[in-house]
């Protein structure tokens, strides 16, 4: 935006170019709508036809190659103001190794992907702990700092509300503390996530169709079950953050005045890895002990009774594997008190644990509960269609 270019005509509306004040000292400018007859009163009524003129808005980003003008649109995203320059970052290479510990070179690659492919779909990173002082909200007003006016920070109610234009065009949506344990929240984010585009609604205002490439950067201090993640989602990247080892009050400002000699090491870099899926990263690249402990918590209640019930049959009754129907199951769920029906029982053993299921009716063993045995349990025979369960293949359901 041209330093001596006060107002703008983009379609039929008339926009005031503003310097809005910033609490951080900086500035930044931006467009407010302008009535006509208040610019002609300012400015004399032969003044509007001096004013630049666009067709509309576009929202194309680019931190390298980056144009205000394309095709005689105003493009909606902001430059971001810095000058790479080679030189040594030591606090932002000691921040990303604090955050990403034996995955800093994937780290480096996000980072990466971000700055040099911002059309890039990516994994939504989140970042837990439950101790303090971890550096995780560093590392938001970081990304903050590069990324400029192209980052904006939301609450776990923005994603409940239907009004969203705040996030149009935003390289970043972040959350500093996420808290989204409903289903329909986590569904929304992850379908977000992958979407070429989206509704954008703003109050007063029709929907609008528009372009979406933002990446989902989240934080919690709840380790265990901050969102609902299923098994074999692959849209999660969680990294457990542990605590710094000192506290600098002026960790920030180090990381700011390295930001250039960090842009211009992501523009000789080469990645570390290639596109192996929609969003860049294999899902084995992205896997953490901190994912499993979130999968495993927003497991079904009684999903997680019937694997450790199982677990436990196994164990007694010191054998490999057990074989059984669910008329088999519901009697021994009974006795235990865990309550599920056939229709929730044939859902888990065939969508979520694929079993191994007999195709035609064959003998098979099972057991029922015995009180007067010594395990508990007493063999039978039976004939059926049945399942057959491991320990390998339950461990990673309990």
């Amino acid at each position: 935006m041209e330093e001596d270019v006060k107002y703008l005509r983009i379609g039929t509306a008339i926009y005031k170019v503003v310097t809005r004040p910033c609490i951080d000292g900086e500035c930044q400018k931006t467009l407010l709508p302008w009535r006509y007859s208040t610019l002609c009163q300012d400015e004399g009524k032969d003044y509007a036809a001096t004013i630049p003129k666009y067709d509309g808005f576009c929202t194309v980003p680019s931190h390298t190659h980056y144009n205000r003008e394309i095709n005689n649109f105003y493009n909606r995203y902001e430059p971001v103001n810095h000058d790479p320059a080679p030189g040594p970052f030591p606090h932002i290479e000691g921040l990303i190794q604090h955050i990403f510990e034996e995955q800093y070179e994937l780290g480096l690659d996000y980072l990466q992907l971000l700055y040099l492919k911002p059309i890039q779909k990516l994994p939504i990173l989140l970042l837990v702990s439950e101790e303090r002082n971890t550096g995780k909200t560093t590392f938001l007003n970081f990304l903050k700092a590069v990324f400029q006016h192209n980052v904006t920070f939301n609450t776990n109610e923005d994603f409940h509300s239907k009004f969203n234009s705040d996030w149009a065009g935003k390289l970043l949506v972040m959350v500093d503390e996420v808290l989204l344990n409903r289903r329909e929240d986590t569904e929304r984010l992850k379908n977000l996530s992958t979407a070429l585009s989206y509704k954008m609604e703003a109050k007063g205002k029709d929907r609008q169709e528009v372009e979406f490439f933002a990446k989902f950067v989240l934080c919690s201090n709840n380790e265990s079950f901050p969102i609902i993640i299923d098994r074999e989602e692959t849209r999660f990247w969680v990294r457990k953050v542990h605590p710094l080892s000192r506290e600098d009050p002026d960790y920030l400002n180090h990381l700011k005045s390295e930001i250039p000699a960090f842009l211009s090491h992501l523009q000789r870099r080469r990645y570390s890895t290639e596109r192996s899926s929609r969003m860049w990263f294999s899902a084995a690249d992205l896997h953490t002990a901190a994912l499993d402990r979130i999968v495993r918590a927003s497991r079904n209640r009684a999903e997680s009774d019937l694997a450790e019930l199982l677990v436990e049959m196994i164990t007694v009754l010191d054998v490999e594997k057990l074989t059984f129907c669910k008329r088999d199951l519901i009697q021994i769920l009974r006795y235990h008190d865990i309550k599920m029906d056939e229709g929730q029982l044939r859902r888990i053993l065939n969508d979520s644990w694929k079993l191994p299921h007999e195709g035609n009716a064959h003998s098979y063993t099972f057991y029922q509960v015995d009180q007067g045995s010594p395990t508990g349990y007493r063999e039978h025979k039976g004939v059926g269609r049945f399942y057959t369960a491991s320990l390998d293949s339950l461990k990673p359901f309990c």
